[in-house]
């Protein structure tokens, strides 16, 4: 994408075509102007537009040029933190929202690739949160207490049953998340570009936002070459945010991830690992994660930036973790490879910002962007909508703050995920 195999990798080489859009020529009216044509983004236009409004996307780049076409594809339940931090950090209301709309958030994802037949390799065999070592299993042995206190389906496996779902014996465990499933994430993005497009929302790529302006009851949002005049503005650039709401940036910090793919495997690679095909990540800070795609690709990921002296060491690393945990995977040869930022927040919640009069915006999605991309953008699509009000959010109002020590934070992830997979690489 825009000439770079290292942002979309494998998800550009395989995901369907994008619908087509232009840049915004001249102005345009509408309801709401919507900013970023990610999940978020896109999920508003589609339900603003089959809401029976006017809804017009402006995005900088390319359809899933943010995270949305980088990630790796695990459509999650809940979010990173533990269960009960929701409430104890947003307070009881809050909180129980929260959990209920993202508990059912895959649900939803699934629901509307099916309705609007988007081919995005959509599997729903749940996900796999592995154990490293007791303190990995103890702390998922807690994630399941919490999760099943509130009636979720999910399923502590012991080593027995992780290695037979798993197809490696390196775990002590994992947390088998029946809610939860994979998809090609960029053919995610495009197909819910094609079904906004298709209910009536306008959607126009380079054209980055450079202006927003008070206009009467309106809003003008500039573009280089043009501008849309609306009442509503929705901002959802999360971590890919720029100018003019430098703030959300700012509140932001960036954790980089990457991903290799490795060529098709055999049969029997395929029936041995994964065979049920759940995607999975373990439990370590600086974790991991593997899934298949569709082709019978395995995809292995995590922590860390394909730049500067990062793809020599994170490559070594991959090939080393992968023939360690798939032995019959020694020397397998790499296809695609490709990295992305994750949002940060301080507390790894996300927030909702009124940003101005009529501009709203939710960020800070800390690696969880499919399902609560989705969810958040049909609830600012209501909001706007006049459907609910701010009192019926899933999140309070809350003003950006400014995360502390921000650069040195991200400069301290890129190149600690660096001396990480030096060290273990080499072990």
């Amino acid at each position: 994408m825009n000439g770079d195999p290292l942002t979309h990798g494998l998800w550009e080489k395989t995901a369907p075509a994008a619908p087509p859009t232009a840049k915004l020529e001249g102005d345009v009216d509408c309801d709401v102007a919507i900013v970023g044509a990610g999940y978020t983004g896109l999920s508003a236009a589609l339900s603003v537009a089959e809401g029976g409004a006017a809804a017009v996307v402006l995005e900088g780049a390319e359809i899933g040029f943010g995270g949305s076409g980088r990630n790796v594809g695990l459509v999650n339940a809940g979010m990173w933190v533990m269960p009960d931090e929701l409430p104890a950090t947003l307070g009881d209301l809050h909180g129980r929202r929260l959990l209920t709309l993202l508990g059912d958030a895959p649900r939803v994802v699934f629901e509307l690739v099916e309705k609007h037949k988007i081919a995005c390799e959509a599997e729903r065999a749940g996900t796999l949160h592995c154990a490293v070592g007791a303190r990995g299993f103890a702390e998922l042995k807690e994630r399941e207490r919490q999760w099943r206190a509130r009636g979720a389906p999910v399923r502590l496996l012991d080593r027995a049953e992780a290695a037979a779902k798993i197809g490696a014996s390196a775990y002590a465990g994992a947390l088998l998340d029946q809610r939860a499933g994979t998809i090609q994430p960029l053919a995610y993005a495009r197909g819910l570009a094609g079904a906004a497009i298709a209910a009536g929302a306008r959607l126009y790529s380079s054209s980055p936002v450079v202006g927003c302006e008070a206009d009467g009851d309106r809003w003008t949002v500039r573009t280089p070459n043009g501008a849309a005049r609306a009442k509503w503005v929705i901002v959802a650039t999360n971590a890919y945010t720029v100018s003019p709401w430098g703030a959300l940036r700012a509140e932001i910090t960036h954790l980089p991830y990457f991903n290799f793919a490795t060529v098709p495997l055999d049969d029997a690679a395929r029936r041995a690992i994964l065979p049920e095909r759940q995607g999975c990540w373990d439990t370590p800070q600086v974790l991991s994660s593997f899934r298949f795609d569709q082709a019978g690709r395995l995809v292995f990921g995590s922590v860390g930036a394909l730049r500067g002296t990062g793809p020599a060491i994170h490559r070594a690393w991959a090939r080393r973790a992968l023939a360690k945990l798939f032995p019959q995977l020694a020397g397998v040869a790499f296809e695609a490879e490709w990295y992305g930022m994750i949002g940060m927040t301080a507390d790894h919640l996300p927030r909702f910002h009124r940003l101005a009069r009529n501009v709203i915006s939710f960020s800070g999605y800390n690696g969880r962007g499919i399902a609560p991309g989705t969810v958040f953008g049909q609830r600012l699509a209501e909001l706007a909508l006049g459907a609910i009000g701010e009192a019926d959010l899933p999140l309070p109002i809350s003003a950006p703050k400014t995360a502390p020590l921000r650069h040195a934070a991200e400069a301290f992830y890129e190149v600690g995920a660096q001396l990480a997979h030096f060290v273990g690489a080499r072990i």
